[in-house]
């Protein structure tokens, strides 16, 4: 793994969230995202090498809706950028972590990628991504 690439906080209304996180960084977002294959609303800080990912449900099946109605608004996940997303998610499970998806999907920020699942990652969900080249 390279380096944390974002912090994922889901957030239930994106306007206001995007108010007070620019408030608090003194910058905008860059990029505003839409991942409708996951049903959230995304928006990104750009933070010297590490991103903030705001999170907010489009859908209330989501992942981000689940999330915010069972533990409310907060961290949801650590990202970590890799160079091959499919040789990773090969090495960590046969290092016994659990893989959410068995193959790597397309995210925000153009973006591939997996999700570890927290329970064998000490309760924290664990993103790797890799860029997509283009």
């Amino acid at each position: 793994m390279l380096k944390v690439e974002h912090i994922g906080i889901a957030v239930k209304n994106m306007e206001s969230a995007n108010s007070l996180f620019s408030k608090l960084f003194n910058k905008a977002p860059y990029k505003l995202e839409k991942v409708e294959s996951e049903g959230v609303a995304t928006s990104f800080f750009q933070m010297g090498e590490t991103k903030i990912e705001l999170l907010e449900a489009e859908t209330e099946d989501s992942a981000i809706a689940k999330f915010i109605e069972k533990k409310g608004e907060g961290i949801h996940h650590i990202a970590y950028e890799v160079e091959n997303i499919e040789s990773e998610m090969k090495r960590l499970e046969e290092e016994g972590f659990q893989l959410i998806n068995k193959a790597p999907k397309k995210g925000a920020d153009n973006k591939l990628v997996c999700f570890l699942h927290p329970k064998s990652t000490n309760g924290v969900l664990i993103e790797l991504c890799q860029e997509i080249k283009k």
